[in-house]
């Protein structure tokens, strides 16, 4: 509790510190609300892809946090185990980009290489660390380079449990009385089942004694294997997602939608990039999905001109915000129901500016 108090302290300063004003500037309203209570004719869900990640550390309750604040339906914990089996949330198992592991010295002997669904990946790893072990290490900026304001943030957040954000979700709920969701996935699933630590089981147990196993809760599961929903199917009702980087087949489709509920796509199959990296017109995909009845929802919508279209970038720093809110109305026009972002405030202001045209 004490480390708690501190960390309070020290964030007010941090945040008074790298708040900047004039337009295009990453920090600015980035702490403003942008939910005002207009009712979209078509209401596109966002999600805060890894909380509000844009603005703070990935995976960090305060990341989660300011997502929520900022008015977005849905948070995304990506989820993944520790040696004694308990879920946390970092994007992948190796953990030496986003947290402080590689500065400590009892923990250097804990590098690595391990053989991850067929690739070599070299670092630290959930699995090599207990619960306890763990709970010492700081998140810090995964990206500093293109997101140098989030690094007064380091070292001041834990890595969270699965369990944690949970209750960060129903406290919020509670706050707010909005139904906000939430998004969990399994990373690696049948990589974790190999070596011992099957990701399935835990995360139902802690949906059901949270009462959140069902349609109604809120709850989406997703996953890039079937394999994973399919056993997540037989244990609870949320609704299933599956996360793909490739254009499924009709008859991929066909059979996914017995399976499934909703279909993230990445966002160069719904609207691909040419060879010079613009972006070009809309696929299909969208369509041929929402027409077996799956919800659609494409991923991940980033500020930063290294993460935009070529067409849409503006000057030459691959750190400074492009035309995003151009990018934003051309998926938004394609159909979709829902979008992961690194920058909430931002994709909810596109969203609710296009409703209203």
């Amino acid at each position: 509790m004490r480390r708690r108090t501190l960390v309070t302290g020290t964030l007010s300063a941090a945040a008074a510190a790298f708040v900047v004003t004039g337009a295009g500037s990453p920090a600015q309203a980035e702490e403003r609300s942008v939910s005002n209570g207009r009712k979209p004719k078509h209401r596109v869900q966002i999600v805060g892809h890894r909380g509000s990640c844009g603005y703070r550390p990935e995976h960090t309750l305060e990341s989660y946090r300011l997502a929520i604040r900022q008015g977005v339906d849905i948070i995304e914990p990506d989820l993944v185990p520790t040696s004694d089996g308990v879920l946390v949330a970092r994007h992948e198992p190796e953990i030496g980009g986003t947290t402080d592991v590689s500065s400590r010295p009892e923990f250097l002997d804990r590098r690595t290489t391990k053989v991850i669904d067929g690739l070599n990946v070299t670092g630290w790893f959930t699995t090599d660390f207990t619960l306890a072990e763990l709970k010492t290490l700081r998140a810090k900026e995964r990206l500093p380079q293109l997101r140098p304001a989030n690094t007064a943030y380091d070292g001041l957040w834990e890595v969270p449990t699965f369990d944690e954000i949970v209750a960060l979700l129903l406290a919020e709920r509670r706050r707010t009385g909005r139904h906000i969701g939430m998004y969990p996935e399994t990373k690696h699933p049948s990589y974790f089942r190999s070596i011992g630590l099957p990701l399935e089981d835990t995360l139902v147990r802690t949906l059901r004694r949270n009462r959140l196993d069902g349609k109604k809760s809120g709850v989406l599961l997703q996953s890039f294997e079937q394999d994973s929903l399919r056993r997540l199917k037989a244990k609870v009702g949320n609704r299933l997602h599956w996360a793909t980087e490739t254009t499924p087949t009709a008859a991929v489709l066909d059979a996914y939608a017995e399976l499934g509920h909703g279909i993230n796509f990445t966002k160069n199959l719904i609207i691909p990039r040419d060879a010079a990296g613009n972006l070009t017109t809309p696929t299909t995909v969208v369509a041929e999905a929402k027409a077996r009845g799956l919800t659609v929802h494409a991923w991940t919508f980033r500020s930063e001109n290294n993460f935009l279209p070529t067409n849409l970038r503006v000057g030459t720093d691959p750190a400074a915000w492009g035309d995003f809110r151009a990018e934003y109305d051309a998926f938004l026009a394609t159909g979709i129901d829902g979008l992961f972002t690194d920058f909430p405030d931002k994709a909810i202001e596109a969203r609710d500016a296009a409703c209203e045209d």
